[in-house]
């Protein structure tokens, strides 16, 4: 007999009157399993503190030790015995989850490890695209296959030669990952002469290229760049012994923007001015619409100023910027987002969800291709909200409480993705800064 499936559990968060207090953010996810796959690439131990304790690692972690990697996690500290990239087990069958930041690098990393591996996902992971990289890594000489609709996972790995071509092309406009993904498996298949990747069209997501190149460089590997060519030498990793990750920037737009909509002061600590990600340019589009902001080394505070509408381009902030389209709520005028197509091709189309969501509490939107616009400011309305099992879809709605209603939020626990203890965090943020009622509510 079948089983029914069971019916989404709903949390609601209650109308949010003040909000202060600090908190702790948990490690930043794209550090995190890039830092896991180099650990592994290195033939010596890594241990890794502040590693993110979340489903896209654990997924990743998995994976690993599936394919023979030696990886003890603890609470405080993870230790990875690295194999220098001769992965001890050469056929396995590996489920990734939704985690593109596993996905797309392993799948590079396999490539030409000699071995027979499939790699696959939940439904979602197969409506995501991975043909550029699968191309790329093909042209190389390896044989990677797609076992349903071209271009998406499930992806079969069969044993390849050793690279001959000394250069490769790949497309930069769908997702930064796969050029960060062929780059992080360069310096272990690259030719004597080197590998030359060139990319192709604009590259999105700029700076997690930047934090990719950051942490090869951690792990001893240097990546000369000219512009949009990379030259990677044939090189062995080395780990660095002990690296902390950084608390995740894209974790610490909701706090920042709650700050911005509550009172404050909300400070996150764990990433600040010194921070290699990204996502850290939040703060200049929260201090653009007028909130007050403060940065130190390694932490973040905001508190509320008069809100305006702005316009920006957010091809460098993707994740983030589903964060100010919730604080663009409570801006006056239109504020416009534009770069963000890569949110078709997230964990849920997220230009369409967000805008469908909007509309739930009441805002005019309008959207295109790349672009969303959100006129404000706007009194929400109770809503619910459907998170499509979209970890950012349930942090950045929730901030809608901040307008004083009940923001009922379906299946909240989508947050293990990358945030387990979120609603935990907003709850003490919100108490602690007395707010009107206790939050959130079973």
């Amino acid at each position: 007999m079948g089983h029914e499936p069971q019916p989404l559990r709903v949390l609601t968060v209650e109308p949010i009157a003040h909000a202060s207090g600090q908190v702790r953010l948990p490690g930043s996810k794209s550090i995190s399993n890039r830092a896991l796959l180099l650990a592994a690439l290195s033939p010596q131990r890594t241990e890794l503190t502040g590693l993110l304790q979340a489903d896209d690692t654990r997924v990743m972690i998995e994976a690993l030790r599936a394919l023979g990697v030696a990886v003890e996690t603890g609470p405080d500290r993870t230790v990875v015995s690295g194999c220098g990239g001769h992965f001890p087990r050469r056929e396995a069958d590996l489920f990734l989850g939704n985690a593109g930041t596993a996905m797309r690098p392993l799948a590079a990393a396999l490539a030409f490890a000699g071995g027979r591996y499939r790699l696959d996902g939940v439904a979602r992971m197969r409506e995501r695209p991975i043909g550029d990289l699968v191309a790329s890594l093909n042209a190389l000489g390896a044989r990677i296959r797609f076992e349903g609709q071209a271009g998406f996972p499930p992806l079969c790995i069969e044993p390849a030669s050793a690279v001959t071509a000394e250069q490769v092309a790949i497309r930069g406009g769908v997702s930064s990952q796969f050029v960060s993904s062929l780059l992080m498996a360069a310096p272990l298949l690259a030719p004597r002469q080197g590998l030359r990747v060139e990319v192709e069209g604009q590259l999105i997501s700029e700076p997690y290229v930047q934090m990719t190149l950051a942490l090869m460089a951690r792990f001893g590997v240097q990546v000369d760049r000219q512009a949009s060519h990379f030259r990677v030498m044939p090189a062995p990793y080395r780990s660095p012994g002990h690296l902390a990750v950084e608390g995740d920037a894209s974790s610490a737009s909701y706090f920042l923007a709650l700050g911005a909509l509550a009172g404050g002061p909300v400070r996150v600590v764990g990433v600040g001015a010194d921070s290699i990600q990204g996502d850290v340019a939040f703060t200049r589009l929260l201090r653009d619409m007028g909130a007050q902001v403060d940065l130190g080394p390694d932490w973040i505070e905001a508190r509320a100023g008069p809100l305006a509408a702005i316009s920006v381009d957010c091809t460098e902030i993707p994740d983030a910027a589903m964060t100010a389209a919730v604080v663009a709520l409570f801006a006056r005028g239109t504020t416009r987002l534009t770069g963000i197509g890569s949110w078709r091709v997230k964990e849920t189309d997220r230009i369409a969800a967000v805008a469908t969501e909007l509309r739930k509490l009441g805002a005019v939107v309008q959207n295109g291709q790349d672009w969303i616009s959100i006129d404000g400011p706007c009194q929400p309305q109770e809503a619910w909200i459907d998170t499509y099992d979209d970890h950012r879809m349930a942090m950045c709605f929730a901030l809608a409480a901040a307008g004083g209603v009940s923001v009922h939020v379906r299946d909240p626990d989508c947050v293990g993705k990358t945030f387990p203890s979120y609603f935990t965090e907003l709850e003490r943020l919100c108490r602690d800064g007395r707010s009107a009622s206790p939050l959130p509510r079973p």
